[in-house]
């Protein structure tokens, strides 16, 4: 299996995740584990930020203040291109 196909196997599992209408996934990680015969991957994509707020500093306010926000998942996929595992993934 090749990255695309590992992003295309991701981003056909993720894409309801997003309500935009081009969440800009990317394959930021990706490491095939020979003992268990699986990719894991990491994958981001946008989604809208509903955490705006005022906040404390004027440097927190400003990160508060973007539209959108970059989400990770670390997702597991077998030989037979099936996601087998979703997670949290933090940066």
């Amino acid at each position: 299996m090749n990255l695309k196909d590992l992003l295309t196997i991701a981003k056909n599992e993720l894409n309801g995740l997003s309500t935009l209408a081009n969440p800009d996934f990317r394959l930021e990680q990706a490491e095939y584990k020979e003992d268990e015969s699986i990719w894991e991957v990491v994958v981001s994509y946008l989604v809208e930020n509903t955490n705006k707020r005022v906040a404390a500093t004027p440097l927190a306010q400003l990160a508060s203040d973007f539209q959108y926000h970059r989400i990770y998942k670390k997702l597991k996929i077998n030989a037979n291109k099936e996601v087998v595992g979703l997670y949290i993934y933090n940066n």
